[in-house]
């Protein structure tokens, strides 16, 4: 069982929120803070384009879900260990102007306490604008500082140069933007990006590896310290993909495979009993998994104040 530590920092400003967005805890000695970057609107559908309509329908409603419009939390992770401080992933930003509700991140690192000149490296899941936009904020690009490290799958890097969308099912003019802002991320931070090939240890106990699926060099962070351990998935998971791992989504660039490494990853949490917490599950998302049959459950970790 992790040991949870209070979610106020020292140094947090009058920028807070009275609504929760951020949780701390502890695996053995790395420091995690989750932080809620905000949430999107999204439609049902994205989420199960290979399911029957009336199937999904099924599933909302179990899920005291709407039918028509669905709101995708963001979650990002701020880890500490052995003098390093990595951020992964970083939100949508603000640019978006459709998205009000999204792009929290420079706000609630400071309400936090977080400097962004503290940070000293960044790990990067993939390289969709919901998980690289907040780097392109002007008021938190110019506080990182110069010799930021920005670790991703060199796979994701070389897959964007020329994305393939043919296997997605995303709506207009959603695969354009996304070709845009990744393009302009990688034009931004090409000099202080770290690729790797399949696994890089980026602090002690802190590990990014590469699954692929959902795009080719998409990544998930494994956290080990003290026998404790926490995955962070960024979009290996998704919510319905505890009851329904089968069930593809429209923004997976390999539907197949992203359905493979989903059903691997949640069999193997669900044997060893490690957290998992991961980017569109409900804030703070910490979690452990249970087989059910042939599916799983999802269940919450009590949250301690």
């Amino acid at each position: 069982m992790s040991r949870v530590h209070s979610t106020t920092h020292p140094r947090a400003t009058g920028h807070d929120e009275l609504v929760p967005s951020r949780y701390a805890l502890k695996v053995g000695d790395i420091d995690v803070l989750v932080i809620s970057d905000g949430v999107l609107p999204i439609s049902p559908a994205t989420l199960a384009t290979n399911a029957a309509e009336a199937e999904l329908s099924a599933w909302l409603s179990d899920m005291f879900l709407p039918q028509d419009l669905i709101d995708w939390p963001l979650n990002v992770a701020v880890v500490r260990s052995g003098g390093r401080t990595v951020l992964v992933d970083s939100g949508l930003g603000t640019e978006f102007p459709g998205f009000p509700r999204a792009g929290q991140l420079a706000m609630r690192l400071e309400a936090a306490g977080v400097d962004p000149a503290s940070v000293t490296d960044v790990v990067l899941t993939h390289l969709h604008m919901d998980h690289i936009g907040g780097l392109l904020v002007d008021g938190l690009r110019g506080r990182l500082r110069a010799d930021l490290r920005v670790h991703l799958a060199a796979a994701e890097a070389e897959f964007w140069a020329a994305p393939d969308f043919s296997r997605t099912a995303m709506p207009a003019p959603v695969p354009e933007v996304l070709r845009t802002t990744a393009a302009r991320f990688l034009d931004v931070y090409r000099g202080q990006l770290r690729p790797f090939e399949k696994e890089y240890e980026v602090a002690p106990g802190v590990l990014i590896r590469r699954t692929g699926g959902h795009t080719p060099g998409h990544s998930i962070v494994r956290l080990e310290s003290g026998g404790e351990r926490l995955t962070f998935a960024g979009d290996a998971v998704f919510q319905c993909g505890f009851d329904k791992p089968e069930w593809h989504n429209g923004f997976d660039h390999d539907p197949e495979e992203s359905a493979r490494v989903r059903t691997r990853l949640l069999e193997e949490l669900a044997a060893s009993g490690d957290q998992l917490v991961a980017t569109h599950l409900p804030f703070p998302s910490l979690c452990r998994v249970a087989a059910a049959g042939n599916a799983f459950r999802f269940v919450p970790i009590v949250w301690d104040h």
